[in-house]
């Protein structure tokens, strides 16, 4: 009578939480076995409390782990995740980058052919393809946090291995091992962005990606100074070392609340809500924390071609980014006229075991392309607030494909350091962007699988690229740049087709809000407040 007539269904459920909780403990301590009375004592308090129902509002605060993110803002708590799981992210980039040096330099030492130089590079990226689908179950299943130290703890430990590799099987077998470690790497974006409001979302992603180029900056001087006297294995065995500051340092990084909220660990991310809201010098909403139905229904047209268009995208960034990586060493490598050599009118193909070791000069030439990381990034930042997460993807490749076609003409060294420079900028910048796109558009009941699933998938490409980037080159030019060119201007295109566009929306809780969001999709890029799912 009370909920028809007075329509207060959240006070009513209040009162019956109070009759649980305290009044009816202290009348009857083995209710349970009385439910008549439990019945009775949750209606004598409802009508004690009826004169009161017209002072009290028409319904009791709620809020979501959206709105309470928001209120939050972005402060001093992510200020210092930023930081921690920018640390992750200089050693995935440093291991990354090694891959570069640490061929060439075997070709030259242990006299392989270039095919197996590109195996070393290759291998990484089938460990990192096979471990990363499996990183993103476990941090679904048991935690972001969870998974994130089991696999830098696992890069480490095979990390400082590989620098003990006697033999070159050995250096194939250990190097796998880290790429399996590194597949995992990727996960620290999730983590992050569950904690990001919505007008940060993409800066802040886009300053971990800062963090990958420090890294990448960072493995070259370190090369530089450490290749000429030491070797290798000392090169292996220092880059492992921010791996191993930030295992020491993680117990500071908190679970998502969202995880928490989805395992049913309500007041644990209330905890967390909390002490980001204390670390931000900001308080929480009024009221209570309530979160979204759990919708477990797949919507499998919407997502399947999600998934498809997304996982070319993922796979054209790696097979393209770490073809330039690789283009690099190789070109400052090359002995002929167009790169500064001696001078043909024709590529010849070169004797397999015939080597030559990075010179200073070309260390240098290294460190200023990947200096050129950095520009990138600050012109991406504004454009992907501007023109959407699509169109700044679609950009990046166009202007990639457009920076590689002068590598067709006989070009100088200056003009080649250059335009390899601008190609790395904008491919760099755009596979930052799909770090920012991938964890917004998928449901956070799913988010880590979906984002190891297609960190896989994108291996696929990154396993590919170093035999044309290593063994088509020393055939022509002309077949790889073409390759690279192809791929990147139908990944630009693919970009423009994507279902979903997610500036400026929530992550949300269910599959539900998903498909109702791929069916008013062009209403939504209209609109402020859409919200993606969950």
């Amino acid at each position: 009578v009370i909920v028809c007539m007075r329509q207060q269904q959240q006070l009513i459920s209040a009162v019956f939480r109070i009759t649980h909780q305290s009044y009816f403990y202290s009348l009857t301590p083995d209710y349970k076995k009385y439910p008549a009375k439990d019945f009775l004592s949750f209606v004598l308090v409802c009508v004690w409390l009826l004169p009161f129902v017209d002072l009290l509002p028409s319904s009791i605060a709620t809020f979501t782990i959206n709105e309470a993110l928001e209120v939050i803002g972005f402060g001093k708590f992510q200020w210092k995740m930023s930081l921690l799981t920018g640390l992750a992210w200089v050693a995935d980039a440093m291991e990354m980058m090694i891959l570069s040096i640490l061929g060439p330099t075997l070709h030259c030492e242990w006299r392989i052919p270039a095919y197996q130089v590109a195996l070393i590079t290759s291998v990484v990226f089938i460990g990192m393809g096979i471990s990363s689908p499996v990183w993103g179950k476990v941090s679904d299943k048991y935690g972001r946090k969870v998974g994130l130290v089991m696999c830098s703890s696992w890069t480490f430990f095979y990390g400082i291995l590989s620098a003990f590799s006697p033999v070159y099987g050995w250096v194939l077998v250990l190097r796998g091992l880290v790429g399996v470690g590194i597949g995992g790497i990727a996960q620290s974006i999730t983590l992050y962005t569950e904690f990001l409001p919505v007008k940060a979302r993409s800066t802040g992603v886009m300053m971990l990606s800062a963090f990958w180029a420090a890294g990448a900056i960072l493995e070259v001087l370190l090369a530089l100074l450490v290749m000429p006297t030491l070797g290798w294995r000392w090169l292996l065995g220092l880059s492992a070392i921010p791996m191993a500051l930030f295992i020491c340092f993680y117990s500071w990084l908190p679970e998502s609340p969202r995880f928490d909220v989805l395992s049913g660990r309500r007041e644990k991310a209330i905890a967390t809500l909390t002490r980001i809201a204390k670390e931000n010098n900001k308080s929480l909403p009024q009221g209570r924390m309530v979160e979204y139905e759990q919708v477990r229904k797949f919507v499998v047209k919407t997502i399947d071609r999600l998934t498809t268009d997304g996982f070319l995208h993922w796979l054209s960034n790696t097979f393209t980014y770490f073809g330039i990586v690789l283009l690099t060493t190789e070109l400052f490598r090359a002995e002929h006229s167009c790169w500064g050599g001696t001078h043909s009118d024709n590529i010849e193909p070169r004797c397999d075991f015939e080597c030559k070791y990075l010179s200073a000069a070309d260390y240098k030439d290294l460190l200023l392309t990947t200096f050129a990381e950095l520009p990138g990034l600050l012109i991406i930042v504004l454009a992907v607030e501007k023109i959407g997460r699509k169109k700044t993807m679609a950009l990046c490749f166009f202007m990639y494909s457009i920076s590689l076609l002068p590598l067709f003409a006989c070009i100088g060294r200056i003009a080649l350091t250059i335009f390899i420079s601008i190609a790395r900028a904008f491919i760099s910048a755009g596979f930052q962007v799909v770090f920012v796109y991938t964890p917004e558009v998928f449901p956070t009941e799913n988010r880590a699988l979906a984002m190891g699933i297609s960190n896989g998938m994108a291996r696929v490409g990154a396993l590919v690229s170093p035999f044309v980037a290593q063994v088509l080159l020393r055939t022509s030019v002309y077949p790889t740049i073409s390759l690279y060119c192809g791929c990147s201007l139908l990944a630009g295109i693919a970009c423009l087709i994507l279902p979903f566009e997610t500036l400026g929306k929530n992550l949300q809780e269910s599959h539900l809000d998903q498909e109702a969001d791929g069916q008013t999709s062009s209403a939504a890029d209209n609109s402020n407040g859409t919200t993606l799912s969950e």
